[in-house]
């Protein structure tokens, strides 16, 4: 990719370069009524250019610049912090807490015949006066 870019800018000064020979012709430009520049076409064409770009340029790279500062921040924001050293904890009178221990693996579920349970039935033992018939 650097050899791309490198041969980019070498083939737009070399184009710079020919049409700066070949135009090199003096021109003058009306500014004001009163006003009159004597110059160079190329050094006119290139400072028109010059004018235009550099502020959009440089916005571009001030923005790009505050963008990967706020990336920044924001990743060390979510780093986690750092454990502390062993020269800290040596230094504190109270001893490390022990490592938590792992909890014992759960017993497989016994599902014999014997363990089923009948069903409830889905009707209470409740009933209503009207149905009792009184």
């Amino acid at each position: 990719m650097q050899f791309i870019k490198t041969l980019f800018w070498v083939i737009l000064a070399i184009i710079l370069v020919v049409f700066a020979v070949n135009n090199w012709s003096p021109t003058s430009v009306l500014i004001w009524e009163d006003i009159r520049i004597d110059t160079k076409l190329p050094v006119l064409v290139i400072g028109a250019f010059l004018l235009g770009f550099l502020p959009i340029w440089l916005i571009h790279r001030a923005s790009k610049w505050r963008l990967n500062r706020r990336i920044k921040t924001l990743e060390a924001a979510a780093r986690p912090a750092p454990a502390p050293t062993a020269t800290a904890s040596a230094a504190s009178p109270t001893p490390p807490a022990p490592a938590p221990q792992a909890k014992p693996a759960a017993a497989p579920l016994d599902l014999g015949k014997d363990k089923i349970v009948e069903p409830a039935p889905a009707v209470s033992s409740i009933t209503d006066d009207k149905a009792a018939g009184t």
